[in-house]
């Protein structure tokens, strides 16, 4: 019925299949990941020793699996059992039993929708168990060759990805698939929280994963220090939005199931915020200057304060600074 080896129903407008292992596995000086990723999980409040799962039904073959991390989208079907992201590997064991509740066994697909690790490190222990594992290049790229990832108030040293945890998969701008009755359409519109950001859209389903492009717990991080912008985010909702339509169920990378209003919504509060931060920029202002003039209050009213909200200016300030 299915193969963990082939995808024969893969159609693909530009593909590559990453057959060439890169040397991304030489000899480096060692580096303590666990203690910095440890306090990275704390900092966050997440009890990776004892993590849950809820389950939102979108429609009898589609639901959102909700944890410590990213939003997990599965289907589940004929063809076996697709997860869009897939958190963290302490995590295998409640997802496979709200999989099995949902009439799925293992997991045979994974679309990463980028390469950090609430969303992605499932690979780990996904991607040994059989799973094929697709991505925009740029994600098999920093999940080959990682660099810390600055989150402003704190750092998180991403170690690299093992060779059967990586996308065997990759596309450049865009590819489908054809899955438990689904055309499923990924899409990259350039750098915006990454430099390899995926959205998944599920055409006959009519819902898009969105991965961390879109945030709906307050305003985006920005991976300035690996590429992202926060005019790349804007660009990149701004065309999603030409793909899908007004009735599409959204789910965010973080965040409750939301719909295109939502996201238009959130284009427009970015720009705010953009121009407020280039503007004093111009005028030649320092970061502190520009934190203390508070150009995300609407974001602080709304969702009130956090790391994120400082955060989001301090990572669109360096990447408008570069």
């Amino acid at each position: 019925m299915k193969s963990k080896y082939l995808l024969p129903f893969l159609v693909c407008s530009s593909i590559t299949f990453s057959l060439g292992l890169q040397a991304a596995h030489h000899e480096k000086e060692e580096i303590n990941y666990k203690e910095g990723q440890k306090a990275v999980i704390d900092a966050f409040g997440w009890d990776m020793k004892n993590p849950t799962i809820s389950t939102e039904r979108i429609t009898d073959n589609l639901h959102v699996l909700f944890g410590n991390g990213g939003n997990i989208l599965v289907s589940t079907g004929d063809d076996g059992v697709l997860l869009v992201d897939d958190q963290m590997p302490e995590a295998k064991n409640v997802i496979l039993r709200a999989i099995r509740k949902l009439g799925g066994r293992s997991v045979d697909y994974i679309i990463n929708t980028h390469w950090h690790f609430d969303h992605a490190e499932g690979n780990n222990v996904f991607g040994p168990s059989g799973a094929q594992i697709i991505a925009q290049e740029n994600s098999r790229y920093m999940m080959l060759n990682p660099k810390p990832i600055n989150l402003s108030f704190i750092v998180y040293p991403q170690q690299p990805y093992p060779l059967n945890a990586v996308p065997q998969i990759t596309y450049q701008d865009s590819m489908k698939l054809h899955l438990n009755g689904d055309q499923i359409e990924l899409y990259h519109f350039g750098h915006a929280h990454t430099t390899g950001d995926t959205a998944v859209y599920l055409r006959n389903s009519n819902v898009l994963h969105m991965g961390d492009v879109f945030n709906m717990t307050g305003p985006p991080f920005i991976d300035a220090g690996n590429g992202g912008s926060i005019d790349g985010i804007i660009h990149f909702c701004e065309e999603i939005l030409k793909v899908v339509n007004d009735e599409t169920v959204v789910v965010p990378g973080h965040g409750p199931i939301s719909t295109t209003e939502d996201i238009q919504t959130y284009i427009d509060m970015l720009i705010v915020v953009r121009d407020r931060i280039q503007a004093q920029i111009l005028e030649g202002k320092s970061l502190q200057e520009i934190i203390e003039s508070d150009p995300t209050k609407e974001w602080r009213d709304k969702f009130g304060d956090g790391p994120f909200i400082v955060g989001v200016i301090d990572r669109a300030y360096a990447g408008m600074t570069k």
